[in-house]
């Protein structure tokens, strides 16, 4: 009698196919993804309609993505993916500023701006902040020229991109830090807001009962040479969604007092071993 072949020959079958002599890291990531996913199979009992609704949801996933929206980075954020990769990538040393998400709205090339100058285009409504404060690296020096690209919500609550009567490039900037490691980032206090939900992650949240959420924030890509690139925000303390971000960003030390029209946040980077 021919002994039926198990799920675990298969999945060796399958691990076996890739040629790690090709690219000995992609047939690495690629095993160990067909290996967790064969696992998960496995564990769920997962039935063929199932598996048919979940290459639905990606399907809709990929088709709710254009050059302004990316979906695909929306469902990495909730469910907490995009914040675990930042975590594993950035490492940091004690005292160095704690990354979090990029988010599926930053958008490269921001305008160069002068210290003290706004992101917020006249007119744009909000009550004005500033934040200033040193970039330097973990062992203590300050590092002047350090680049700080910034962006946020504007007042109502939408960036730039995902409406079209806002003005391109509205809340974004690109700032330097002079010779003693100072900036100073003037825009809008940020607002609470909505990650879409017309679209599938839309529908796997409401799904799940769970909130749709931010927290007010600004985001802040911070970078030296010699140092890693720092992907985080600066969060408002008195937001009431701090515990419930739908994206699993928020971390106490990010969080500043937004309500006195200047606040204070020093960057601290890690040198690149």
């Amino acid at each position: 009698m021919t002994l039926a072949f198990t799920p675990d020959q298969h999945l060796r079958e399958v691990l076996d196919s890739f040629n790690e002599d090709v690219d000995p890291r992609l047939t690495q990531v690629l095993r160990s993804l067909v290996t967790h996913l064969h696992s998960f199979v496995k564990e769920t009992a997962l039935t063929r309609q199932e598996w048919m609704t979940g290459i639905e949801f990606l399907t809709a996933v990929g088709q709710k993505c254009d050059e302004h929206r990316q979906e695909f980075i929306l469902l990495s954020d909730t469910l907490g993916v995009s914040m675990l990769v930042e975590m594993v990538n950035q490492d940091q040393t004690d005292g160095a500023t704690e990354p979090t998400v990029l988010g599926p709205f930053y958008v490269p090339d921001a305008p160069e701006r002068l210290n003290g100058e706004s992101i917020a285009p006249d007119g744009s409504g909000g009550k004005e902040v500033v934040i200033s404060g040193v970039v330097r690296a973990a062992a203590g020096d300050p590092l002047s020229g350090a680049v700080l690209e910034v962006w946020q919500v504007t007042p109502d609550g939408l960036y730039d991109v995902q409406d079209p009567s806002i003005a391109s490039m509205s809340h974004r900037g690109k700032y330097r830090t002079d010779a003693d490691g100072q900036f100073a980032v003037r825009t809008t206090v940020p607002v609470d807001y909505q990650i879409p939900t017309d679209g599938p992650v839309g529908t796997m949240l409401r799904a799940t009962g769970r909130e749709a959420w931010r927290p007010a924030h600004t985001h802040f890509m911070v970078s030296h040479p010699g140092y890693k690139t720092l992907i985080t925000h600066v969060f408002d303390e008195s937001s009431t969604h701090l515990t419930s971000d739908a994206v699993f960003g928020v971390r106490d030390s990010l969080s500043v007092d937004f309500s006195t029209g200047a606040t204070s946040f020093d960057f601290v980077l890690d040198p690149i071993e």
